[in-house]
């Protein structure tokens, strides 16, 4: 098992294989950027089996696909499928903005990712529009009833809650994801870059009260997903609604987690700086052994919190750039 300076065990990466996405969410992607990474310097797909190869046999056994949006890189199905059939690993995901999904949800099912994330802050068109920089309505919401239907179980929609932007339809997307049986994540935004310390923060513990009030919410007992999210229930189990607080409530002390950007740049935590190249290694000829050696060397790196609350200019690089 992997384990961290301050005994944390580490058994969950998230993979971003791409870091371009076709929407522009005010929080995420500032507006005209052209720096992304070259496809030259992506790791390929054998890379990136090789490299979680090495993680699996440490302990990794999670693994979500993120991007930017993942399914803008071509025959990530594939990848799944590889990714899957890996010794160790027993859980995959895919966090998305859906506007693909309808293209993809089959094959993405039978390649072994069992649940996926989506991105959804609104339900109103208008509202839609003016996050993400585009009229993407009908392709989302087509794209998550065909993820529906394909069987992905649970579904999570990922709400960043917005003061003054959406936070008044909180209430209408709890509703939507009750209807539907998808889990409802509301995230607190965070500070990362320029998009994220212009986004208008709201905190969510007075949300989380009301609705817990309104809906009769009980502490969730399943776990689901391994991830940062604290959850409540309905008490007749159709829906979960889950809180991530980076902000108001912070859960560093069980964070069990890495990101692994596109171009094999393991990052160590969201609010801090360390990191540790991968992609000279794996181009280089390194052996398993090293490899290995490498995974272990990368977690003694991991900080011990972020400080998005003391220094909140101190991350430059935006969100897509980390991986999701």
């Amino acid at each position: 098992m992997l384990q961290d300076r301050f005994g944390r065990t580490i058994e969950y990466l998230r993979l971003s294989v791409t870091d371009r996405c076709d929407l522009r969410c005010t929080y995420c992607i500032p507006t005209g950027f052209k720096g992304f990474e070259e496809p030259a310097d992506w790791l390929s797909f054998d890379e990136i089996e090789r490299l979680l190869g090495a993680f699996a046999r440490l302990g990794t056994r999670r693994v979500r696909l993120t991007g930017g949006e993942p399914l803008l890189r071509r025959h990530v199905s594939d990848l799944a499928a590889r990714i899957s059939a890996i010794d160790g690993i027993d859980d995959l995901s895919m966090s998305t903005n859906a506007t693909q999904l309808r293209r993809h949800a089959g094959a993405l099912r039978a390649a072994g990712v069992s649940r996926i994330n989506v991105s959804l802050d609104t339900l109103d068109r208008a509202c839609m529009q003016a996050i993400t920089g585009r009229d993407s309505h009908t392709q989302i919401m087509d794209g998550i009833m065909a993820g529906k239907e394909a069987g992905f179980e649970p579904i999570k929609i990922n709400m960043v809650a917005m003061r003054g932007v959406n936070e008044g339809e909180i209430d209408r997307m709890a509703e939507f994801c009750i209807e539907h049986g998808f889990v409802l994540r509301l995230i607190e935004v965070m500070p990362m870059g320029a998009t994220g310390r212009n986004t208008s923060y709201l905190d969510l513990q007075p949300i989380r009260a009301r609705l817990q009030e309104r809906y009769d919410l009980v502490p969730q007992a399943v776990e689901l997903g391994g991830g940062p999210a604290r959850y409540l229930a309905t008490r007749d189990g159709r829906t979960s609604i889950g809180f991530i607080t980076p902000m108001s409530q912070h859960f560093c002390a069980t964070c069990n987690r890495v990101r692994l950007a596109v171009d094999g740049t393991l990052y160590l935590c969201l609010g801090q700086e360390q990191k540790f190249e991968f992609r000279p290694l794996l181009r280089g000829g390194a052996s398993d052994a090293e490899l290995e050696a490498a995974i272990r060397a990368a977690i003694e790196l991991k900080p011990q919190k972020h400080e998005f609350t003391e220094r909140p200019e101190k991350i430059i690089r935006f969100m897509a750039q980390t991986g999701g």
